[in-house]
């Protein structure tokens, strides 16, 4: 078993919070990575380019979940794809990831080039097909070129004995638009590193997850978007529920820097907790370095109606 420490947050906070990092102790982290054939994916060819290969073995990320998972991704990656959009009007490609007895572990590197003026939708889904203890780190890395468009899925469905580790990054040029949807409901352990980075005038990020956790899950969702660009705006909306002995940690933070004057940011997070045993931590932070911006944050645990609300905090400058 390894000891992990992962998703650092970008800027330290008390140690009470206990929010700074996430540690694991019950994990094993494969040192050898067989072949994963498991794939299934729907395009059209004369709208999205795909390259399917395994020389992407340079993983550089701003962030990401930690030094291991970013090395495993760089040497042992069993999958590596390059797309690329090249329309106008608007297309789809699906993903299909399905763990079984032979292909239990997949370590996955996806980058997508979108071109100026593209539109396209991304699916992408991680499930296990059987009752297997089966173990994923992936890496996802977008650029939006100028007047792109882009709605990425992203579907967590492997099973509760698994391990989901996931690091996205997206670079946003002007007018640029990226919104995802994230549907995180598996894995003994599901963590995510997302960061964003608005260079471009009126570049444009949105963000949707809904989560639900069970049993003894463990949510650890660590969201940084970096405005940099003019009138630049990044949108992060978080909803779910825990029940049993699950837990969630929620890290967003939304960093306006130097020359994102009449930049915004709206990040909210809701959790309902349908036990007693459920536990829920959220530590929004808004940072700022730039004059005339908006940034809005808010948070809140709820039992049932019956029970009424344990915790709301709401924020704005």
């Amino acid at each position: 078993m390894s000891n992990l420490k992962l998703n650092e947050t970008p800027v330290r906070t008390s140690r009470n919070f206990n929010m700074n990092n996430i540690k694991l102790d019950d994990v094993q982290i494969p040192k050898e990575i067989g072949e994963f054939h498991n794939v299934e994916m729907t395009y059209e060819k004369d709208k999205i380019d795909v390259n399917q290969s395994m020389e992407m073995k340079s993983c550089e990320l701003v962030y990401g979940l930690g030094e291991e998972l970013k090395a495993q991704v760089a040497k042992l990656a069993n999958q590596g794809l390059k797309i690329t959009t090249n329309h106008m009007t608007g297309s789809e490609m699906q993903m299909k990831f399905l763990f079984d007895e032979n292909n239990r572990q997949l370590v996955d590197q996806i980058a997508i080039e979108a071109n100026e003026g593209t539109k396209a939708t991304f699916v992408l889904q991680y499930e296990t097909k059987q009752d297997i203890q089966a173990f994923h780190n992936g890496v996802l890395q977008v650029q939006a070129k100028k007047n792109a468009n882009l709605h990425i899925i992203l579907v967590n469905f492997m099973n509760a004995t698994s391990n989901h580790f996931m690091s996205i990054e997206n670079t946003l040029a002007e007018n640029a638009k990226v919104n995802y949807t994230i549907i995180d409901f598996g894995g003994k352990n599901s963590i995510t590193n997302y960061y964003s980075n608005l260079l471009g005038k009126s570049s444009n990020n949105i963000l949707n997850t809904i989560y639900l956790g069970k049993e003894n899950q463990l949510f650890d969702l660590n969201y940084i978007g970096e405005l940099r660009g003019e009138k630049s705006n990044i949108d992060i909306q978080v909803e779910g529920a825990l029940k049993d002995k699950a837990k969630k940690h929620f890290k967003g933070t939304i960093d306006f820097k130097k020359g994102c004057k009449k930049a915004t940011g709206n990040e909210n997070e809701n959790c309902m907790l349908l036990s007693d045993t459920a536990k829920s931590l959220a530590l929004p932070m808004l940072l700022c370095s730039e004059e005339e911006v908006e940034g809005n944050h808010s948070s809140s645990a709820r039992k049932n109606r019956r029970q009424g609300i344990i915790l709301h905090h709401e924020s704005r400058f």
